[in-house]
């Protein structure tokens, strides 16, 4: 049986991407900081702050001592901020890129560490849309998203020749509790906004997740994935 890990799994989209997994037959191990994920079958929650690089890699062992094997990572995990640049204090941008990039470069380098030991694997880093096209009063978070999909182009062409595939996604306006800040009228000039003319689900970003991870994406790599429902078109 493979063996995920997810972070950020008491997310929306970390949690619907362990569901799936979960379903898919894999062994989950769902990493969560503060809020206790939902779990499904063959599902472990792990608690761990991932800016924490010995406190991560304590857990990457944790789950390789468990179960002999890491098949999948999914770095899921990252927060939001909406701040002017010349409003921004040392700590938020410090912060921002720890949480957002910094910490997905640790697990990468813990996923690598245990997946070379099988000369295969699939790593698959959450990004935005932002990370793509920048917003306005979100320039540090796009940064970190941006740096997200660089390092994942880069890490391919550094581990594809060991059989281990590594892609991203990079999702548009998705229901979670992330737009719980908005108004009804927000949202529903967001979907406007959106060619498909309505708001992604954390079941669209998982059931990408899901093939990219699979055999069925054996020959991709290196990619990024807008899953925005053409949001920046």
């Amino acid at each position: 049986m493979k063996t995920a890990i997810i972070t950020g799994a008491s997310g929306g989209i970390g949690n619907a991407i362990s569901e799936i997994l979960s379903k898919e037959g894999y062994r989950v191990a769902m990493i969560y900081n503060k809020t206790e994920p939902r779990l499904f079958e063959n599902c472990t929650a792990f608690q761990c702050d991932v800016t924490d690089y010995e406190s991560l890699g304590k857990v990457y062992k944790s789950v390789y001592e468990k179960y002999g094997r890491i098949d999948a990572v999914v770095n899921c995990h990252g927060a939001a901020q909406t701040v002017q640049i010349q409003d921004a204090e040392k700590d938020d941008i410090d912060g921002m890129i720890m949480t957002d990039l910094t910490s997905v470069i640790y697990s990468c380098k813990y996923a690598a560490e245990y997946m070379l030991k099988r000369h295969s694997g699939a790593i698959l880093n959450i990004s935005s849309v932002w990370g793509v096209a920048g917003a306005s009063c979100e320039s540090v978070y796009s940064r970190a998203k941006g740096g997200i999909i660089s390092f994942t182009k880069a890490l391919a062409k550094e581990l594809g020749y060991s059989g281990i595939r590594v892609n991203c996604i990079s999702p548009g306006v998705i229901k979670t509790k992330m737009l719980d800040c908005y108004s009804d009228e927000d949202l529903r000039s967001l979907a406007e906004e959106t060619p498909l003319y309505r708001l992604g689900t954390p079941g669209d970003i998982a059931e990408t997740a899901a093939f990219l991870l699979s055999e069925k994406a054996s020959f991709i790599t290196g990619q990024n994935i807008t899953v925005d429902g053409g949001f920046i078109l």
